[in-house]
């Protein structure tokens, strides 16, 4: 029997293997293995395939959400408001730069930071969001943007998760996530949907003046060489990984795509199972699926994962602390309401294997195994 992984990131190589050896030694070939063409190249698919002005490159997804936030001129003790439930990421850069992170609640059905929330943490000191789009689909964008109009706020989407979603507007227009704000943030990491086999990240913005800026401050605050105009850091995407991730985009959609029917499959068969909460996909996105995460019910969650467990079938729990409660984070954030929603998804959520490569047998066997946890008395 295969052994079940929540990500099969070898089976996927497996399906693009010529490809990607090719992209790889071409690489080698050239020893541009930094900055090379590749890089270029890559930013321009990415921007093209966004429907974005300017993609820039950066060495991972936490440097992004760092370089967006240097970009934007804030000063010490300047408010940045965050949802509780996410990935340390999210609210780490905003404490690391002398910012102050705000934490709001997320919605319990999409796992998402609105608008309602955002306005509760609302403050003079508020200068910037960082909405979250969460395990595959997007936060409702309109009313943020419209929210963060209103105070002049600056948007930063985390779009770590969620890169291909798309979000619809309420005259149509659609977008995709990470272009809606003022700077998009997203992150290569293997396991994700676009996924390099190393690190990687990059960011995104219709602003031509924040595009200048960001890219300066990714290369140690220059334009020319040994000419530093701003502090900056020395955050790039190597060549190796660029020319991987050339080739996954081009397969992007697909992905999604199977990410989406494995989800499916999921929700039409684990339906109906008292105690248990399928995802909600909600009207304005799409969902890419990057995590297909239950709400387990009556404090049950960590016995069915064990249960899981005992089986060989991996189980991820994304997130077990929410940020409020994390050590680092007491000295220097503020609650602007009680956090109750975070603190529930904590202790409820469980992560199933789902990914490009799943087949309907191996999610059969995860399938059988909760129905039989929940019947076994």
């Amino acid at each position: 029997m295969t052994k079940l992984q929540m990500v099969d990131l070898k089976g996927q190589y497996a399906r693009i293997k010529d490809e990607v050896d090719a992209a790889i030694r071409d690489v080698i070939d050239s020893t541009a293995f930094i900055n090379g063409p590749q890089v270029k190249e890559f930013s321009s698919h990415l921007a093209s395939y966004c429907g974005v002005k300017h993609v820039i490159p950066c060495g991972n997804g936490t440097d992004a959400l760092q370089i967006a936030l240097m970009a934007l001129d804030l000063q010490a003790g300047d408010e940045v408001i965050v949802p509780a439930f996410t990935y340390v990421a999210s609210a780490e850069v905003i404490g690391l730069l002398g910012y102050t992170p705000v934490m709001v609640d997320v919605d319990y059905a999409s796992f998402n930071v609105t608008a309602a929330h955002l306005r509760k943490a609302l403050s003079p000191r508020t200068r910037a969001i960082i909405p979250v789009h969460l395990f595959g689909q997007s936060c409702d964008m309109e009313p943020i943007m419209s929210f963060a109009r209103e105070y002049g706020l600056y948007v930063i989407e985390d779009n770590a998760q969620a890169i291909g979603a798309d979000y619809t507007f309420g005259n149509g227009e659609k977008k995709k996530t990470g272009t809606i704000g003022h700077i998009g943030c997203t992150s290569f990491f293997p396991s994700k949907n676009l996924g390099c086999y190393g690190d990687g990240g990059a960011l995104m913005t219709n602003d031509d003046e924040l595009a200048v800026k960001l890219r300066m401050i990714a290369n140690h605050g220059q334009q020319v060489k040994y000419h530093h105009s701003v502090l900056g850091c020395n955050s790039r995407l190597d060549t190796l990984q660029a020319a991987i991730l050339d080739v996954k985009l081009k397969y992007l959609d697909a992905y999604g795509t199977a990410r989406y029917r494995a989800a499916q499959y999921y929700t039409e068969q684990l339906n109906g199972i008292e105690g248990l909460v399928t995802p909600e996909e909600m009207p304005y996105s799409t969902h890419v699926y990057h995590q297909y995460t239950l709400k387990v019910l009556n404090g049950k969650r960590d016995a069915l994962k064990n249960f899981l467990a005992e089986d060989g079938i991996p189980a991820m729990i994304y997130y077990p602390l929410p940020l409020q409660e994390q050590e680092a984070f007491k000295p220097v954030t503020r609650s602007a309401e009680a956090l109750d929603t975070a603190a529930e998804l904590a202790s409820s959520v469980l992560s199933l294997p789902i990914d490009t490569e799943i087949t309907h047998e191996q999610q059969d066997r995860v399938i059988r195994r909760i129905r039989a946890f929940y019947t076994k008395g």
